[in-house]
């Protein structure tokens, strides 16, 4: 009994220089001691990092990246490998570059980051920039295009951060951009959740095209008309057409996998499959009509 007092006694010892607590036994509901008044302290708010334009042109390695923008589930991983095929252009899996991150954690690092007029931010920005350019390098071919949908949500800075970058906006019907999220996983994407998940994807995009030039392509005319959709995707990027880039299943383009794009089996088959019928208006949700009238659907 002697050796478990101590016990106690040492940790309450240890509870209180720590946290300004002690365990205390309880023996019945009289001796029940008031909760401790608990202290809120105000952390300091850090001032928002900004985001930069590169102070210099030579902080690039890749000048001009491709952006394919879309929301989930709208045929940019059919979009890559159409891309991929093509002798100078390389689309990799998605990158998912914009959650990697750099923290300064102390105070020297701080300080030479301000002496070499960095921040948290433009650190960022030059490791994707290896990152891209690691596999632009490696690949051989002269345009990476890079293609994770949630890129969507940071339009504004990869716009800032590759001021000569290019962006292509991918579409496809509402409906069935939500459907198919949908169908991916029904039992925990119950089709309320997929209609919000998606529209969200939506409307951010909508306000990267409204506010940017590239070009809009929708899936169901690249899955209708490849040759002519194809062709307009390489004028865009001042390259020639090449029919090749139809044939994808005939290159090498990494395993398809969930996480990273599309890892269907229609994705697998190696030739562009006709995309699913467009359903009449009637059809639709509601919270997904203006974003069909919005896309000329």
């Amino acid at each position: 009994m002697a050796q478990r007092r101590k016990v106690v006694a040492a940790v309450n010892r240890e509870l209180e220089q720590r946290f300004g607590f002690r365990l205390v036994r309880i023996k019945d509901e009289e001796e029940v001691p008031p909760p401790p008044v608990e202290v809120v302290v105000e952390e300091e708010v850090k001032p928002r990092i900004p985001v930069r334009r590169p102070s210099d042109p030579r902080d690039r390695l890749v000048q001009r990246p491709v952006f394919l923008l879309s929301s989930v589930r709208s045929g940019s991983t059919l979009s890559r490998v159409i891309l991929n095929s093509h002798s100078q252009i390389h689309s990799p899996h998605e990158m998912h570059f914009r959650r990697t991150q750099v923290i300064a954690y102390t105070t020297p690092v701080q300080q030479a980051l301000e002496h070499f007029d960095l921040n948290e931010r433009d650190l960022e920005h030059l490791l994707w920039d290896r990152m891209l350019h690691r596999e632009l390098t490696m690949s051989g071919k002269s345009v990476l295009v890079e293609k994770t949908p949630s890129n969507v949500f940071v339009a504004d800075r990869l716009a800032t951060a590759w001021p000569k970058a290019k962006f292509i906006y991918l579409i496809r019907h509402p409906w069935s951009i939500a459907q198919s999220w949908h169908e991916g996983d029904p039992e925990n994407r119950p089709l309320n959740k997929a209609i919000r998940h998606t529209l969200n994807y939506m409307e951010y995009l909508e306000k990267a095209r409204n506010k940017r030039a590239g070009l809009t392509i929708r899936y169901e005319d690249l899955t209708s008309e490849p040759v002519k959709q194809t062709q307009l995707i390489c004028e865009f990027l001042g390259l020639e057409w090449e029919p090749g880039m139809l044939e994808y299943g005939k290159k090498d383009h990494g395993d398809f996998k969930k996480g990273i794009g599309d890892w269907k089996e229609k994705i697998k088959t190696g030739t562009i499959q006709p995309g699913r019928p467009l359903p009449d208006i009637s059809d639709v949700p509601v919270e997904l009509r203006p974003m069909v009238e919005r896309w000329g659907y």
